[in-house]
Formats: structure tokens, sequence, C-alpha cells
């Protein structure tokens, strides 16, 4: 990478990105963000389910698009896990998931660095590594996309495709940042500055405009001419934890009803409220302009 600054060897952490990639068209910014940011060591992507009639096929959509943007931007050389494909159906379930094997064996890996679990998508992967060994929670940062508005306990994608992998997680003592919907959907751009900032920007930059457009061309929920580019706060809060404001909140239950009940008991996490969008924004737009210059 052709940057003209170095970021000092005690301040780079380990990545891994946890994506349902193949569900929309902003997890693939998310995720192009993360592997042209100098500070991260990305150590593996993993492949997350979403809703769909066959949950399994949504992983292995997933998968295929997280190879799809590696081999785009030659970057095949990092590893692609498949996550479980499905929801979890109890609290006692702990199903086969490679994508939390890899979790583990990463968390328990010595390590000066800090590491990262980047979801953008459900929690299911982290919730069968926290499951299967508890003893990890002490060794990983895990930053959500995710939750509905804190007072009124909305529904929010990201925690329906698995409430009960959310309650092991708000459940449990890890280090959680959660980015709710209403700091989330403050990431927003227009598809003119989409074609003027990311389409000129070569092969990568050419894929992101194409399959954000197709996705909005094929969906009625969109304003228009705009997106919410609402994942992109994962890989920019772990470079920068300060692109935001947050207060530390007790963890929520998370009711059969998909509801986020406010538990004042629980034990504190980190909940950003407010997200600095143009940060994020203009950092993506370099990065991706200098990847293309390259």
């Amino acid at each position: 990478m052709s940057y003209q600054f170095n970021v000092k060897e005690n301040k780079k952490v380990r990545v891994i990105i946890d994506t349902d990639a193949a569900c929309e068209a902003d997890d693939q910014y998310a995720i192009v963000h993360a592997l042209l940011t100098p500070r991260f060591i990305v150590r593996g992507i993993i492949a997350e389910q979403f809703n769909s009639p066959d949950r399994a096929d949504s992983v292995e959509k997933s998968y295929a698009e997280v190879k799809r943007v590696l081999e785009i931007m030659s970057m095949e050389d990092v590893p692609v896990f498949r996550g479980y494909g499905g929801e979890l159906f109890s609290a006692a379930d702990i199903p086969e998931s490679e994508g939390a094997d890899f979790i583990i064996k990463e968390a328990l890996i010595y390590s000066d660095r800090p590491l990262f679990v980047l979801c953008q998508g459900a929690l299911t992967n982290v919730a069968i590594a926290l499951r299967k060994r508890p003893d990890i929670a002490d060794k990983f940062t895990c930053i959500w996309i995710g939750g509905g508005v804190y007072e009124d306990g909305s529904l929010e994608y990201n925690l329906n495709n698995d409430f009960r992998a959310a309650n092991t997680v708000f459940n449990s003592s890890v280090e959680l940042w959660q980015v709710p919907m209403e700091a989330y959907r403050l990431v927003r751009v227009s598809y003119a500055e989409l074609q003027n900032k990311v389409l000129p920007c070569g092969k990568i930059g050419k894929y992101l405009f194409d399959e954000l457009m197709a996705v909005g061309a094929a969906q009625d929920w969109p304003a228009g001419e705009s997106w919410v580019l609402g994942d992109s706060p994962a890989p920019a809060l772990a470079m920068d934890p300060g692109c935001g404001r947050y207060e530390i909140k007790s963890a929520p239950f998370i009711s059969e009803a998909k509801r986020c009940d406010g538990t004042p008991e629980n034990r504190l996490i980190r909940v950003y409220t407010d997200i600095d969008s143009r940060f994020i924004l203009e950092d993506f737009f370099s990065k991706l302009s200098i990847f293309a210059d390259m």
C-alpha cells in the first residue's frame, strides 16, 4: 500500500471480520475499509448467516461474496471461514461452526496486539465461541452493528436474525461496543457522492458502486438516491474509538418477541449514540483512492 505515513507497530491491532456479506451491499464497503486500514492485521473473515429461506445457503452466499471481493482486490491470502448456517434455538445450543472455532483459536493466541471481532450481522458465531469457551471472554473486544433504539425497544434486522446469540453476548463478560440502529443509520451517503468518489476507484470501486446500485434498484425501502453504509462504523471504531460518542449502559435482555427490554441489573456495555460519519466516509474514500492509484 502506497501510504505516505506509517502506523507504529505497537498501535496495530488484530481484526476478525464477521459479515453477512451477501445480505445487502454495505458489508462490502466495511470489508474493503478494514482491508485498506494499515492499523489492522486482518486475521480472517467469517461468513455470517442471515434471514433467508435457507440459512445455510445464506452462509455460502456470504462466503462466495467475501471471496469475490478478495479476488477483485488481489488479496486472496486473507483466510475466509464459514459460520454456522442457522440461528441458535436455545440457551444451550452449541452447534459446530468453523468461524467460531477460528475466533477461539485467535483469542487463545498469546499476543501483545489487541483482538477486535467486527460483527456486521448476527452475533451467532461470537455466541457459539463464547458458549464453547467462556474463558476467551476477556481476550477480545466485540464491536457489533445491531440492535434497535434503546428507548422503545424497536426491532432491528441483525438482532432479529439471532436474538438468542445477542443474549449470550450481552450476558457474557466480553468487552462489547454496540452500535445500534439509531447510531449506524447516521452513516448516510448519496448515490451521487458514491458515483464521484467510489466508482472511479479501479475494479473494486466499480464493483462496490455497481453492486449497491443493483441492490438499491431491487429494493423498495431505500429513499431513492441515498444509502446507509451502516456496517462502516465497525472498522472505523476499531481504528479510532473516538470517532463516535457513547454511553455506558446496562446490557439489555432480548425477549421472545425480539424486543430490547431494559434490565438495570445487567452488566455494563458501551453503546454508541452518535457516529462521526464524515470522518468514516472520508477515510474510506481516501484509502480507496490511494489503493486505486497503486
